[in-house]
């Protein structure tokens, strides 16, 4: 099995940045393609940004396109997303996902929560 387990979460200022970490354990010698998704209250589950196991291909949200970047480190089964300029409207709880292609997740991390203060 595969384990996927977030961190980096927690309050931040209007404006400012927040680095979340994804690491992966279990069975991670399967070349996965990993994605930050998230969810605010009362909204659906959106991608944030996604990334191909080689770091090739990359898509991001129009939403956050600039101010985010993801990122990954094979070596050390880790995906990050880097974020910077937070708005409001960035508070959610944030879900890492691997699968075998692009688009098709179906392993999931627990989320971690982020909250940027207005």
């Amino acid at each position: 099995q595969v384990q996927l387990v977030e961190s980096g979460g927690g309050l931040v200022q209007v404006g400012g940045s927040l680095r979340l970490s994804c690491a992966a354990s279990g069975r991670t010698f399967s070349r996965y393609a990993k994605g930050w998704f998230r969810q605010a209250p009362g909204k659906e589950r959106e991608l944030v940004a996604e990334i191909s196991w080689s770091g090739d291909r990359t898509n991001y949200a129009g939403s956050v396109k600039g101010r985010f970047t993801i990122s990954r480190d094979n070596a050390k089964n880790t995906v990050y997303l880097q974020m910077s300029s937070l708005k409001p409207e960035d508070t959610a709880v944030y879900y890492c996902a691997a699968g075998h292609d692009l688009g098709g997740y179906v392993y999931w991390g627990q989320g971690t929560q982020v909250t940027v203060s207005s």
